[in-house]
């Protein structure tokens, strides 16, 4: 097993805390030769920043519907998961 401290950002982008974590030992031997020693910190944060900060979940989520192509393509697979489920449940009352 191999502790590894890194150092995470807060709100403030000034500010920085430390942050232990425990990961098995092939995983940290993968970060290191992935990511490098050095970046470690950084590429953990950009992982775990769009999970836990409502904000860039917003912002996210604002560019998203602002593409009408991608909308136009969620509601249609909406409408036809609707339409399969009303069969299905149909299908299966008209069988009682």
């Amino acid at each position: 097993m191999i502790v590894y401290t890194c150092n995470t950002r807060t709100e403030d982008s000034a500010m920085r805390r430390k942050l232990t974590i425990t990961v098995a030992e092939d995983v940290y031997e993968g970060l290191h030769r992935v990511i490098g020693p050095r970046h470690i910190s950084q590429f953990l944060e950009t992982l775990a920043r769009p999970h836990v900060l409502l904000e860039d979940m917003d912002a996210a989520y604002a560019a998203m519907a602002g593409d009408e192509s991608r909308e136009s393509e969620a509601l249609e697979w909406a409408e036809g998961t609707l339409i399969a489920v009303a069969e299905l449940f149909g299908a299966a009352n008209e069988t009682r």
